[in-house]
């Protein structure tokens, strides 16, 4: 049996991406737990800071973040020059 790969599988990424509801909480109920608990603006500003790592663009309106980086970022590792 012969598996063909489709030309885009070469993008998919090696690790776990986080949605910003997925690291400072919230969603429609409020039922995600944060793992950072700060406002989305303390975020961003962080993010444009350097102080939090930066996202990796999904496409024209959505951003996620690699699972490393917040982990790094929460011990204290991070490391802006990615």
């Amino acid at each position: 049996m012969e598996i063909h790969m489709h030309e885009n599988a070469t993008n998919i990424p090696d690790e776990v991406l986080l949605r910003l509801r997925q690291i400072i909480g919230g969603g429609k109920n409020h039922q995600d737990k944060p793992l950072i608990p700060v406002a989305r603006s303390t975020w961003f500003k962080w993010v444009k800071a350097g102080i939090a790592p930066p996202a990796v663009r999904l496409g024209p309106r959505a951003v996620a973040w690699r699972q490393s980086d917040i982990t790094a970022f929460m011990q204290g590792g991070f490391m802006a020059n990615r």
